[in-house]
This record gives structure tokens, C-alpha cells and sequence, in this order.
């Protein structure tokens, strides 16, 4: 039986997928070289360095044409394929220009090969395992799109060796995927490479010129998603929050720039931060977009009831301000119930909804022990000064019905509680008073049952208005039928999503999943452009 009802919630939250939702593949380089770097791919394999100085002399007599004539397109794609290829034979052979010059015989001479580097073995691409995305096909749901940008360089992608140092205090991947673009600057029969972020200039200066810079904005991401599958913890973490509580964090998806406005993207339930793949590839897209934005996710495990996941990003956003203090003011963007825990973020409740909760101020509640502090986080915040701007799509602000019917039902059934939250509320049973307007603790919440219109939590919260001067947007499914107000997402009712103050509502033509909508990628990118002006960045 229990298995029956596993299905039913599988299919009752549409996780069934024809296809896969990223897919990556090797493949040989499409571009089928001049004579100079041919012959390079046709030298002796057993002589690594006789075909490194080969492509080195390809990728020199390129760069010298590109000097006189930077439209030169073949000169400009042998360039790039002699740099990639160089890497890949650097890399095949375990050679290190990185640490220290190294001799390469070339036809014509005698090559000295190295690197420019920053200090930090972060920035060392000996510890990396370096990936020219030529040889790479990216495909699959979430990445119809391929997002570069033609220029000088070899796009690459730089997968760290193991587990990063710091991750969490430094809010990066646990495994680090950097977007690359791989130069070689020629000094007579001096060579030198360099790794330029894509994401901090669209030129660079080569021989005197400035030249185009060539990207991909999206191999890191489909690489990332396809190795560390972090999809795949979905399900899971709704039904089995408790076994995945460190998974409660918040990641840079780019290098951090103190420039840029970080875009914070919050998923839903039952969903993790993949969902946003899409949303972020397209927007990388946009050279306005990639020049002022940097990209932000919060994962959590979503079985968790949404006041709580709330706390924990304010934890998060707390040590975001500690270790980058100058960072600029975040926009949110949450997904249906990511969408409610943003709405949290800017919301000045006090201790209004403690004292629903236990009919007393938390100065006269005789609550201690360490779930305490977990129920005041929750129940007692403030709007977050660092949040600039939200965007709500298909949040479901007063509850969805599909909470409360027999799906809803089902599912909470299936999920299990945190012993944290049952020590929650086994001393809120102890402490409940006489006083009739108090909440009475009649079964243990979860993330299903905060979402259902009839929860304590949702009337409440809902009387109490946004912050005023944080301007917000709303992005509301009809699944392309046109009734509003009476439309649907199919999860989220019209009347639950909308609110009458936002700076903006759009109705898009899709059901809940609308967060993968060109329509609704396409109002984020206007609501972004838009921001950015306001703000004078």
C-alpha cells in the first residue's frame, strides 16, 4: 500500500519526465583546421612536446594575422582550436607550464610556455581538470540553448579536483565549475597563457588590439548539473528533510563580484535549485543582464514547514553579510512556496504571530530549552534591510487547495517530521493558555500543511502587509486560458497568487511550472533591465 501511495504522490506532483534534463557528451571539435594546426593534430602522439610546439606554432601564426586583420574568421577559429587543443595535450600528458616556464621545441624554435597566474592555489589551473567546450554537447530539457559568444579564445571549463576548500564559508559548490576563456599571448617565441572570466569582460588585449572575447555561459552549468545530479534530491528531501538538513544553504553560481546585484532564486517544494537552469541560461544570454547581475541559488529541503526554511535563509543571508559585507542589496525570485518564504524576507512581523501562537509575549512565555530558539526564529523576524526587490511566480500567498484535498493529504501523510519540531510542539502543548485567540496545537506541520488556505500561519501572515518601499512582482499560470481572475496554474488559483499592490502582474500561458516559461524568463529579464536602471547600476 505504501507503495501505491508513493506513486500517487510521484504523479499527483508530476516528477514523471520523458526526457532527461540535461544531458552531456564528448564529441570531436567541429572545426576541421588549416594546414598549420593539422599538421599538428597529425604529429607522432608519442612526442607530446613536438606536438605541443606544433600547436603552439599554429596558434602564433593565427594570432599574428589576427593582429593585422581582426576579422579574419579562420584566422580567429584556428587560434581557438590550436589553444584548446594545446590544453588538451598539456593536460593528457600531465605537463606543467603552471608552476614554472616550459621548454617546447616548435618547428621553427624553441618555445618558453607559461602562465599567467594570480596568487592562490584557487586560481592554479594545475588543480583543475581543464575542459574545452568543443568537445563537449550539451542537450536536454533544460538546456535547449546553447549560450556563447563568438570571439578570440578558447572557451573551457574548469571542474576542481575534489572538494573545495571553505565551500560553505565562501557559499561556492562543494566542487567547483568555473566558465573560462583559455589565451595565449605571443612575445616572439615567448608564449604565455591566460585564463580570462567570461562573466568580468567581452575584450581583451592581444599584440596591441583589442579583441573579442569568445564564451560559454552555459557548459559549466549543464556540466555541474549532469556530474553532481543535485535533481535528484527532490523528492527526497520532502519526504526525509531531517536526513538532508545540511543541504540548507545558499550558493554562488559565479565568481563573487562586489559590482554585481546578486539575483537570488528560491525553489519550491518538492523542487531544488535545477529548476532555475533554464531562467539562468537564458538570462546569461543577455550581455546587460550578465554585466550587472550575478546569480544566487537557495537550496532546502522542502519538507520543512515553509516558516522554517524561511529562518534558515535568514541564517543564510546573515553570513552572506559577514563574509561579503559590501556586497549589493539582492533581488529574490521564489517559485510557489520558494515564492511564500521570500515573502517572509519583507515582512515586518515582530512577535505578532509568536503571541497568536501562545497567547503571550515571548518575554512572559515559559518556553526554554534549545527548540526555543528555533520557534522565535520562525515565528519572530523583521523585513531583511540587503533584500531590494522580489518576484513572486505562481506563489501561493493564501494557500492552495491542492494542500488540503486528498493528494495534499496523501503526501503530508508520507512525509516525516523533524524530532526537532515534534519537541516544538509537544512544549507548545504544555505551554498553551487559557486565552481563546491562541493557536491550538492539533497535529505536527509540515511544508503540505502551511500551504493549505485554512492554515493558522497563512490567514495570519497575510494580514500583515509587505514592507513598504520593497516593490515586488507577481507572475501568475492561466495554463493558457484566458479566465482571470477565475484561472489556475493547475496547483496555484488566481486569488491565491495575486496581490493588488505589486508593482507588476503578468499572466503567462502555463500551468505551475511556469518558471521555465519563455514568457516568464522573458518578464524577469524586463523586471532586471528595469532594477538595474532604478538603482543606477
Amino acid at each position: 500500500m505504501k507503495r501505491v501511495q508513493a506513486l500517487l504522490v510521484i504523479l499527483a506532483f508530476g516528477l514523471a519526465a520523458c526526457a532527461p534534463l540535461v544531458s552531456v557528451k564528448t564529441q570531436r571539435p567541429a572545426f576541421v583546421p588549416v594546414a598549420a594546426a593539422a599538421a599538428a593534430d597529425k604529429a607522432p602522439r608519442d612526442d607530446p612536446l613536438a606536438v605541443l610546439g606544433r600547436q603552439l606554432t599554429a596558434a602564433r601564426a593565427a594570432a599574428a594575422t589576427l593582429q593585422k586583420n581582426p576579422a579574419d574568421g579562420n584566422a580567429r577559429r584556428t587560434y581557438n582550436y590550436s589553444v584548446a587543443r594545446a590544453l588538451e595535450t598539456i593536460q593528457s600528458n600531465q605537463l606543467n607550464p603552471w608552476d614554472a616556464p616550459l621548454k617546447v621545441p616548435g618547428p621553427d624554435g624553441e618555445y618558453i610556455l607559461a602562465a599567467k597566474i594570480r596568487p592562490g592555489s584557487e586560481y592554479n589551473p594545475g588543480n583543475y581538470t581543464i575542459v574545452p567546450t568543443d568537445t563537449v554537447r550539451i542537450g536536454g530539457k533544460y538546456f535547449t540553448e546553447r549560450d556563447t559568444e563568438a570571439g578570440v579564445g578558447a572557451p573551457i571549463v574548469a571542474v576542481g579536483r575534489g572538494q573545495a576548500a571553505k565551500y560553505r564559508e565562501t557559499f561556492a559548490m562543494p566542487r567547483v565549475y568555473i566558465s573560462r576563456t583559455a589565451v595565449i599571448r605571443f612575445h616572439r617565441y615567448h608564449a604565455q597563457f591566460e585564463f580570462i572570466d567570461p562573466f568580468s569582460t567581452d575584450t581583451f588585449e592581444m599584440n596591441g588590439r583589442r579583441q573579442p572575447l569568445a564564451a560559454d555561459f552555459s557548459t559549466f552549468m549543464a556540466m555541474a548539473m549532469a556530474r553532481e545530479r543535485p535533481d535528484r534530491l527532490g523528492l527526497i528531501r520532502m519526504l526525509r528533510p531531517a536526513r538532508f538538513s545540511d543541504t540548507a544553504r545558499l550558493t554562488r553560481l559565479q565568481p563573487y563580484d562586489p559590482a554585481r546585484i546578486p539575483v537570488l532564486f528560491v525553489h519550491g517544494l518538492q523542487d531544488t535549485p535545477a529548476s532555475w537552469a533554464p531562467m539562468v541560461n537564458s538570462l546569461l544570454a543577455d550581455p546587460q543582464i550578465r554585466k550587472r547581475y550575478q546569480f544566487w541559488v537557495y537550496s532546502y529541503p522542502s519538507g520543512y514547514p515553509y516558516p522554517y526554511s524561511a529562518s534558515l535563509l535568514r541564517k543564510e543571508l546573515d553570513a552572506v553579510a559577514k563574509a561579503f559585507p559590501n556586497h549589493k542589496k539582492i533581488v529574490l525570485v521564489g517559485h510557489s512556496m520558494g515564492g511564500i518564504i521570500s515573502r517572509l524576507m519583507v515582512t515586518d512581523a515582530g512577535d505578532r504571530l509568536w503571541r497568536i501562537y501562545f497567547g503571550e509575549s515571548p518575554t512572559e512565555t515559559k518556553y526554554v530549552g534549545p527548540t526555543r530558539k528555533i520557534a522565535e526564529d520562525a515565528l519572530i523576524f523583521n523585513h531583511r534591510p540587503d533584500v531590494s526587490r522580489v518576484v513572486f511566480i505562481c506563489a501561493p500567498h493564501r494557500g492552495s487547495l491542492l494542500a488540503s484535498n486528498w493528494i495534499g493529504r496523501l503526501g503530508s501523510r508520507l512525509i516525516k517530521p523533524p524530532q526537532l519540531f515534534t519537541d516544538i510542539r509537544n512544549a507548545a502543548f504544555s505551554l498553551i493558555t487559557a486565552d481563546p485567540g491562541a493557536l491550538k496545537v492539533n497535529g505536527l506541520p509540515n511544508s503540505i500543511d502551511t500551504l493549505a488556505p485554512n492554515n493558522r500561519f497563512v490567514r495570519e501572515i497575510n494580514k500583515i502587509p509587505i514592507t513598504p518601499g520593497i516593490p515586488y512582482h507577481t507572475i501568475l499560470g492561466d495554463r493558457g486560458r484566458g479566465d482571470s481572475p477565475n484561472s489556475s496554474d493547475g496547483v496555484v488559483p488566481y486569488w491565491s497568487a495575486h496581490l493588488d499592490d505589486a508593482e507588476s502582474e503578468d499572466i503567462v500561458p502555463a500551468w505551475h511550472t511556469a518558471l521555465s516559461n519563455p514568457k516568464t524568463i522573458e518578464d524577469v529579464r524586463r523586471i532586471l533591465k528595469q532594477h538595474a536602471i532604478s538603482t543606477n547600476n
